[in-house]
Protein backbone atom coordinates (compact mmCIF):
# COMPACT_ATOMS: atom_id res chain seq x y z
CA UNK A 1 0.00 0.00 0.00
CA UNK A 2 1.35 3.79 -0.71
CA UNK A 3 0.24 6.81 0.46
CA UNK A 4 -0.62 9.78 -2.41
CA UNK A 5 -1.27 13.09 -1.05
CA UNK A 6 -4.62 13.69 -2.91
CA UNK A 7 -5.74 10.60 -3.15
CA UNK A 8 -5.40 8.85 0.46
CA UNK A 9 -4.47 5.04 0.90
CA UNK A 10 -3.47 3.22 -2.46
CA UNK A 11 -2.38 0.07 -3.70
CA UNK A 12 -0.63 0.72 -6.83
CA UNK A 13 -2.55 -1.95 -8.57
CA UNK A 14 -5.66 0.45 -7.79
CA UNK A 15 -4.69 3.11 -9.50
CA UNK A 16 -7.59 3.57 -12.45
CA UNK A 17 -5.49 3.24 -15.94
CA UNK A 18 -5.98 6.62 -18.51
CA UNK A 19 -5.87 6.54 -21.82
CA UNK A 20 -4.78 8.82 -24.65
CA UNK A 21 -7.70 10.79 -25.32
CA UNK A 22 -6.06 12.66 -28.38
CA UNK A 23 -2.30 13.50 -29.91
CA UNK A 24 -1.79 16.61 -32.10
CA UNK A 25 1.50 17.66 -33.85
CA UNK A 26 1.70 21.69 -31.99
CA UNK A 27 5.05 23.78 -33.11
CA UNK A 28 6.99 25.75 -30.51
CA UNK A 29 8.51 28.63 -30.21
CA UNK A 30 10.10 30.59 -27.23
CA UNK A 31 10.86 34.18 -26.81
CA UNK A 32 14.83 33.71 -27.42
CA UNK A 33 14.00 32.15 -30.82
CA UNK A 34 14.45 28.34 -29.22
CA UNK A 35 11.81 26.43 -31.69
CA UNK A 36 11.26 22.33 -31.93
CA UNK A 37 7.95 20.75 -32.43
CA UNK A 38 6.30 18.53 -29.72
CA UNK A 39 3.61 15.85 -29.36
CA UNK A 40 1.15 17.01 -27.18
CA UNK A 41 -0.92 14.19 -26.20
CA UNK A 42 -4.33 14.52 -23.55
CA UNK A 43 -5.68 11.81 -21.65
CA UNK A 44 -9.20 10.30 -20.28
CA UNK A 45 -9.51 8.63 -16.55
CA UNK A 46 -6.90 10.66 -15.00
CA UNK A 47 -7.90 10.44 -10.90
CA UNK A 48 -8.12 14.23 -11.00
CA UNK A 49 -10.58 15.33 -13.89
CA UNK A 50 -8.08 17.89 -14.35
CA UNK A 51 -6.82 18.86 -17.90
CA UNK A 52 -2.99 17.90 -18.12
CA UNK A 53 -1.01 17.56 -20.95
CA UNK A 54 1.97 15.25 -21.56
CA UNK A 55 4.30 17.01 -24.71
CA UNK A 56 6.04 14.54 -26.26
CA UNK A 57 9.84 15.97 -27.31
CA UNK A 58 12.69 14.84 -29.89
CA UNK A 59 12.10 10.80 -30.59
CA UNK A 60 9.95 10.72 -27.77
CA UNK A 61 8.67 6.95 -28.78
CA UNK A 62 12.10 5.57 -29.06
CA UNK A 63 13.11 6.54 -26.00
CA UNK A 64 9.85 5.75 -24.06
CA UNK A 65 10.95 2.17 -25.31
CA UNK A 66 14.13 2.61 -23.06
CA UNK A 67 14.51 5.22 -20.22
CA UNK A 68 13.27 8.45 -21.24
CA UNK A 69 13.85 11.75 -19.78
CA UNK A 70 10.76 13.36 -18.32
CA UNK A 71 9.76 16.66 -15.91
CA UNK A 72 6.68 17.05 -14.42
CA UNK A 73 6.11 20.65 -14.39
CA UNK A 74 3.83 22.37 -12.62
CA UNK A 75 1.71 25.10 -14.67
CA UNK A 76 2.60 29.06 -13.31
CA UNK A 77 0.61 31.43 -14.77
CA UNK A 78 2.62 34.25 -13.77
CA UNK A 79 6.23 32.30 -14.54
CA UNK A 80 5.46 30.55 -17.18
CA UNK A 81 3.74 32.90 -19.00
CA UNK A 82 4.44 36.72 -17.65
CA UNK A 83 7.76 36.21 -16.82
CA UNK A 84 7.33 36.50 -13.18
CA UNK A 85 10.72 36.25 -11.34
CA UNK A 86 9.49 35.92 -8.05
CA UNK A 87 9.80 31.98 -9.30
CA UNK A 88 12.18 30.34 -11.53
CA UNK A 89 9.42 28.14 -13.05
CA UNK A 90 9.30 29.72 -16.64
CA UNK A 91 13.40 29.99 -17.02
CA UNK A 92 12.67 25.90 -15.82
CA UNK A 93 10.26 24.99 -18.38
CA UNK A 94 11.96 27.05 -21.19
CA UNK A 95 14.98 24.85 -20.04
CA UNK A 96 13.54 21.43 -19.89
CA UNK A 97 11.95 21.48 -23.13
CA UNK A 98 15.29 22.04 -24.74
CA UNK A 99 17.42 19.61 -22.66
CA UNK A 100 14.47 17.00 -23.05
CA UNK A 101 14.12 17.06 -26.74
CA UNK A 102 17.67 16.27 -27.23
CA UNK A 103 17.72 12.88 -26.04
CA UNK A 104 14.03 12.35 -26.73
CA UNK A 105 11.59 12.42 -23.85
CA UNK A 106 8.39 13.89 -21.98
CA UNK A 107 7.43 17.32 -20.91
CA UNK A 108 4.37 16.58 -18.64
CA UNK A 109 2.63 19.93 -17.86
CA UNK A 110 0.13 19.80 -15.21
CA UNK A 111 -2.36 22.11 -14.18
CA UNK A 112 -1.86 22.69 -10.04
CA UNK A 113 -0.96 26.17 -10.20
CA UNK A 114 0.81 27.49 -6.82
CA UNK A 115 1.69 24.14 -5.52
CA UNK A 116 -2.07 22.71 -5.90
CA UNK A 117 -3.93 26.08 -4.22
CA UNK A 118 -4.73 27.84 -7.54
CA UNK A 119 -4.32 30.90 -8.79
CA UNK A 120 -5.95 33.29 -6.74
CA UNK A 121 -4.85 31.43 -3.50
CA UNK A 122 -1.09 32.04 -5.03
CA UNK A 123 -1.71 35.43 -4.96
CA UNK A 124 -3.12 35.60 -1.72
CA UNK A 125 0.02 33.78 -0.40
CA UNK A 126 2.29 36.19 -2.40
CA UNK A 127 0.55 38.81 -0.16
CA UNK A 128 1.56 37.16 2.57
CA UNK A 129 4.84 37.14 1.60
CA UNK A 130 5.54 40.65 1.29
CA UNK A 131 4.43 41.00 4.85
CA UNK A 132 7.14 38.50 5.84
CA UNK A 133 6.24 35.28 5.67
CA UNK A 134 7.81 32.26 3.32
CA UNK A 135 6.27 30.15 1.13
CA UNK A 136 5.30 27.59 2.42
CA UNK A 137 4.33 29.59 5.83
CA UNK A 138 2.06 31.55 3.16
CA UNK A 139 0.11 28.63 2.06
CA UNK A 140 0.02 27.45 5.80
CA UNK A 141 -1.77 30.84 6.63
CA UNK A 142 -4.41 30.40 4.20
CA UNK A 143 -5.55 27.49 5.63
CA UNK A 144 -3.94 24.88 2.90
CA UNK A 145 -1.09 22.80 2.93
CA UNK A 146 2.29 23.80 2.28
CA UNK A 147 2.35 21.75 -0.76
CA UNK A 148 -1.29 20.15 -2.53
CA UNK A 149 0.20 18.73 -5.46
CA UNK A 150 -0.27 15.24 -6.16
CA UNK A 151 1.26 13.49 -9.05
CA UNK A 152 -0.59 10.41 -9.36
CA UNK A 153 -2.02 11.85 -12.34
CA UNK A 154 1.45 12.54 -13.80
CA UNK A 155 1.96 8.76 -13.26
CA UNK A 156 -1.15 7.69 -15.04
CA UNK A 157 -0.06 9.42 -18.11
CA UNK A 158 3.50 7.89 -17.93
CA UNK A 159 1.74 4.66 -17.71
CA UNK A 160 -0.77 5.06 -20.61
CA UNK A 161 2.48 6.43 -22.83
CA UNK A 162 4.56 2.87 -21.79
CA UNK A 163 6.96 5.12 -20.01
CA UNK A 164 7.13 2.75 -16.47
CA UNK A 165 10.51 3.13 -15.96
CA UNK A 166 11.95 7.29 -16.13
CA UNK A 167 14.71 9.00 -15.91
CA UNK A 168 13.52 12.47 -13.45
CA UNK A 169 14.85 15.78 -14.60
CA UNK A 170 13.75 17.77 -11.47
CA UNK A 171 15.19 19.34 -8.09
CA UNK A 172 12.26 17.87 -6.19
CA UNK A 173 12.72 14.38 -3.84
CA UNK A 174 8.27 14.44 -3.67
CA UNK A 175 7.81 14.31 -7.29
CA UNK A 176 10.17 11.01 -7.17
CA UNK A 177 8.69 9.65 -4.27
CA UNK A 178 5.11 10.09 -5.50
CA UNK A 179 5.83 8.76 -8.95
CA UNK A 180 7.41 5.71 -7.74
CA UNK A 181 5.18 4.73 -5.44
CA UNK A 182 2.37 5.27 -7.76
CA UNK A 183 4.49 2.72 -9.96
CA UNK A 184 6.93 4.67 -12.14
CA UNK A 185 10.23 3.70 -11.19
CA UNK A 186 12.83 6.72 -11.27
CA UNK A 187 16.06 5.61 -12.09
CA UNK A 188 17.68 8.91 -12.09
CA UNK A 189 17.00 12.30 -10.40
CA UNK A 190 18.92 14.73 -12.94
CA UNK A 191 18.43 18.29 -11.06
CA UNK A 192 17.45 21.27 -13.61
CA UNK A 193 19.99 24.48 -13.66
CA UNK A 194 19.57 27.13 -11.11
CA UNK A 195 17.74 30.24 -12.36
CA UNK A 196 18.25 32.63 -9.49
CA UNK A 197 17.31 36.53 -9.59
CA UNK A 198 17.23 39.14 -6.82
CA UNK A 199 13.36 38.37 -6.38
CA UNK A 200 13.41 34.67 -5.80
CA UNK A 201 16.54 34.05 -4.52
CA UNK A 202 14.48 33.69 -1.13
CA UNK A 203 12.01 31.27 -2.21
CA UNK A 204 14.68 29.22 -4.06
CA UNK A 205 16.40 29.46 -0.40
CA UNK A 206 13.20 28.07 1.22
CA UNK A 207 12.79 25.30 -1.07
CA UNK A 208 16.15 23.81 -0.38
CA UNK A 209 16.50 23.92 3.14
CA UNK A 210 12.54 23.31 3.76
CA UNK A 211 11.89 20.49 1.23
CA UNK A 212 15.39 19.42 0.46
CA UNK A 213 15.49 20.73 -3.27
CA UNK A 214 18.41 19.88 -5.08
CA UNK A 215 20.14 23.74 -5.72
CA UNK A 216 23.31 24.85 -5.05
CA UNK A 217 22.78 28.54 -3.70
CA UNK A 218 25.65 31.13 -2.61
CA UNK A 219 25.46 31.04 1.00
CA UNK A 220 24.18 27.59 1.54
Amino acid sequence: MTETAGWGTLDVGTIPQATVRTRVTVPLRFADGYATTARVLTFDGLVDGREHLALGLGDWEGAVRATPLVRPHSECLTGDVFGSQRCDCGPQLREAVERIAEPGGLLLYLRQEGRGIGLYAKLDAYALQEAGLDTYEANVALGRGEDERDYTPAAQMLLALGAGRIRLLSNNPDKAAQLAASGVEVTERIPTGVHVSPANLRYLATKATHTAHTLDLPGL
